[in-house]
C-alpha cells in the first residue's frame, strides 16, 4: 500500500496537484509505536544475531579443521548467543522496551564480531604477519563504547561480557585467553572513561586509554614481542613499532569513528547524550534570546527552574543536564502573549478585562503554544514532551477560584430578584485544567514540581527556613493527591530528597540581607541623604554636596 501510495503522489507532483509531502497521520504513528514494542518483532531480532554469530563460528572452525567440529562449534555459539540475549531480556527491561534500542545494541554487537572475523580471516590469509597479530586489529571497544554513551553504563558492561563470549568462539584455541582477557580489559576501560561525556573530546581521551590498555595487555602476553630486542636488527624494531602503532592506533581511530557516528546514532534511534544537552544549553538560542527581551520575567523563571531541577536531579540520580535544557525552554508558550503572565506584567493587568474562563484559556494557551513553538524550532522530542506535560492536567486554581466566587455573587442578585436564574454563568472545573498528560519521566516530575515550586517561593512576603520549607512540602503534598506524579517513576524516597533540594536552594537564593547602620563621617555628623540615596559612599561623594551639608549644620549650630 505504501508503495502504490508513493507512485500516486509522485504522479500527482508531476501534475502540479500535490507538493509531494506526506502528512503524517495518527494512524502512521500507532503503526510504529506498534512494531517498537512488538515482542515478536523483538524475539526475531533476537535470533537472527544469535543464528549470526553461530554462522560466523561455523564457518571458522570449518575453514580451520572441518567436520564435525565446525557442527559443534556453530551449535554451542548459537546456545551462547540465546543465553546472552535472554541476559538482556532480564537484565534491561527498560532498553527492551523498545525495538529500535534492541536493535542499536544487536546491530553494535554484530558489527563488532564481523570485525573479529574479519581481523582472523585477514591474517590467516596473509601468514606472514603472524598469529598474534589479529589480536591487534580487533576493534574491542566499538560496542562497548557506544552502548556506554547512549544507553548507559551497564548496557556498556553487558556489550564487554557478551562480544568477549561470542567473539572467542572466532578464535584459535591457543589465542582463547589472550583475546579474553584483551576484550574484557578494553572494554571495560572504555565504558569506565566514559561514564559522564560532556564534550567530545572525551571519545577521543577515551581512545587514547583504550589503545594504552591494548599495548600493555599485548605486552604482558608476548603478543608484542620485547625479548629479542636487545639482540634484534633494524628489522625487529621495526617491527615492534608496527605492533604497537596498530594496538595503539585502534584504539584512537574507535574513538574517532564513534565520535563521528554519536549524532547519527542519536537521531536515527531518538536518544540523546549529555553531550547534545551541553549544546542545547546554549543561552544564545534564538528562543531564549526573544524571551530575554520580550519576556524577561519568564526567562528569570527559566533559568531559576533550572537551577532548581538540576540540584535536585543530582540528589536523586536523574539526568540533571536533561533538567537544566528543558527548565530554560518549558515556559516558551509564553513568548505568544507575554504581558498576560504576572512575571512579565507593569503596572496594568490585562486580565482584569477579561472573564476568569477566558484568562484560564489564555494562561493554559501557553502549553499548546510552546510546543507548536518547539516542533517548529525543530527541537529535542524530551524537550516538547516537558512543555507538554510541566504543567500536568491540574487545575488553573486563581480563575477556578475567581470564577466561583463570581458565580456565587450572581447567586446572590437571583437571590434578590435582580438578575435571571438561566444568565448564571456555568463553571467547569474541565475548562480550567490543563490538557496535560501528567509527567511521564522522572525529569518530566522533577520540572513540573521545580516550576511550581518557585512560583509560590515569590509569593512569600518575608521568605524564612521555615516558611519555604512549609510551601515545599505543601506543593509536593498537593501534587501527590492531585495525581500528578502518578505516572513519573519519583519514589517516596526521591520526593524526600527533592523537598530537601528544593528547600536548600531556595533558602540560598532567597536569602536575607543584614540591616546596615548608616555612615557617620569623622565629626559625627550623619552622610547626607541624598548621597546615601544615590549610592555614593565614602570618598566619592561630591566636595560640593558635603559643603552645602555643612553649612546647614554649622547654621543650625
Amino acid at each position: 500500500m505504501e508503495l502504490f501510495d508513493s507512485i500516486r503522489r509522485r504522479r500527482l507532483t508531476q501534475q502540479g496537484l500535490s507538493s509531494g509531502k506526506k502528512r503524517r497521520t495518527h494512524s502512521d504513528r500507532a503503526l510504529a509505536a506498534s512494531l517498537d514494542r512488538s515482542i515478536v518483532l523483538r524475539y526475531g531480532l533476537y535470533f537472527l544475531l544469535a543464528l549470526f554469530a553461530a554462522v560466523l563460528a561455523f564457518n571458522f572452525v570449518g575453514t580451520t579443521t572441518g567436520g564435525g567440529a565446525s557442527l559443534r562449534a556453530g551449535f554451542s555459539c548459537l546456545v551462547a548467543g540465546g543465553l546472552c540475549l535472554a541476559l538482556l531480556e532480564v537484565l534491561f527491561r527498560k532498553v527492551t522496551q523498545r525495538n529500535s534500542h534492541v536493535f542499536l545494541v544487536l546491530c553494535c554487537l554484530a558489527f563488532q564480531l564481523s570485525a573479529i572475523w574479519l581481523a582472523t580471516v585477514m591474517v590467516d590469509t596473509n601468514p606472514s604477519l603472524g598469529g598474534p597479530f589479529k589480536l591487534l586489529l580487533v576493534p574491542y571497544a566499538f560496542a562497548p563504547l557506544i552502548l556506554g554513551v547512549l544507553l548507559g553504563t551497564g548496557v556498556g558492561l553487558y556489550a564487554v561480557a557478551t562480544a568477549s563470549l561470542l567473539g572467542a568462539f572466532l578464535m584459535p584455541q591457543n589465542s582463547v585467553l589472550p583475546y579474553l582477557v584483551m576484550s574484557v580489559v578494553c572494554g571495560a576501560v572504555a565504558v569506565l572513561v566514559t561514564l559522564q561525556v560532556r564534550k567530545r573530546g572525551r571519545l577521543l581521551r577515551a581512545g587514547f586509554y583504550i589503545g594504552g590498555a591494548a599495548v600493555l595487555v599485548a605486552c604482558s602476553f608476548q603478543m608484542i614481542g620485547l625479548g629479542s630486542l636487545a639482540d634484534g636488527g633494524l628489522l625487529e624494531w621495526q617491527l615492534l613499532g608496527v605492533e604497537i602503532a596498530t594496538a595503539f592506533g585502534i584504539g584512537l581511530i574507535t574513538g574517532m569513528i564513534v565520535s563521528g557516528l554519536l549524532p547519527l546514532l542519536e537521531s536515527a534511534f531518538s536518544l540523546t547524550t549529555d553531550i547534545s544537552w551541553l549544546e542545547l544549553s546554549d543561552l544564545n538560542h534564538k528562543l531564549l534570546r526573544r524571551m530575554q527581551l520580550e519576556a524577561p520575567g519568564t526567562f528569570h523563571h527559566s533559568m531559576v527552574v533550572a537551577s532548581l531541577s538540576e540540584a535536585a536531579a543530582e540528589k536523586i540520580g536523574a539526568n540533571p543536564m536533561m533538567c537544566r535544557v528543558c527548565s530554560y525552554f518549558h515556559d516558551i508558550g509564553k513568548l505568544q502573549k507575554p504581558a498576560y503572565f504576572i512575571e512579565n506584567q507593569g503596572e496594568s493587568n490585562p486580565h482584569d478585562a477579561l472573564t476568569p474562563t477566558m484568562s484560564a484559556l489564555v494562561v493554559i494557551a501557553h502549553v499548546k503554544d510552546g510546543v507548536d513553538m518547539a516542533i517548529k524550532n525543530k527541537l529535542n522530542p524530551r524537550i516538547v514532551d516537558v512543555i507538554r506535560e510541566h504543567h500536568g492536567d491540574s487545575l488553573v486554581y486563581f480563575f477556578y477560584r475567581k470564577a466561583e466566587e463570581q458565580r456565587k455573587m450572581e447567586e446572590e442578585k437571583v437571590q434578590e430578584g435582580l438578575e435571571n436564574p438561566e444568565d448564571l454563568p456555568v463553571v467547569d472545573a474541565k475548562n480550567f485544567r490543563y490538557p496535560g498528560p501528567s509527567p511521564q519521566t522522572r525529569e518530566s516530575g522533577i520540572i513540573s514540581l521545580a516550576d511550581a515550586v518557585e512560583s509560590a517561593a515569590r509569593t512569600l512576603q518575608k521568605p524564612t527556613p521555615s516558611k519555604i520549607r512549609s510551601l515545599v512540602d505543601e506543593i509536593v503534598f498537593n501534587r501527590i493527591k492531585d495525581g500528578q506524579l502518578d505516572n513519573c517513576g519519583l519514589t517516596v524516597s526521591d520526593l524526600k530528597k527533592m523537598r530537601a533540594s528544593f528547600t536548600k536552594t531556595l533558602q540560598s537564593m532567597m536569602h536575607s540581607r543584614i540591616d546596615y547602620p548608616k555612615r557617620e563621617d569623622s565629626s559625627g555628623v550623619e552622610a547626607p541623604d541624598e548621597a546615601r540615596s544615590s549610592g555614593r559612599t565614602g570618598n566619592v561623594v561630591p566636595v560640593e554636596e558635603w559643603e552645602k551639608h555643612r553649612r546647614k549644620v554649622v547654621g543650625k549650630s
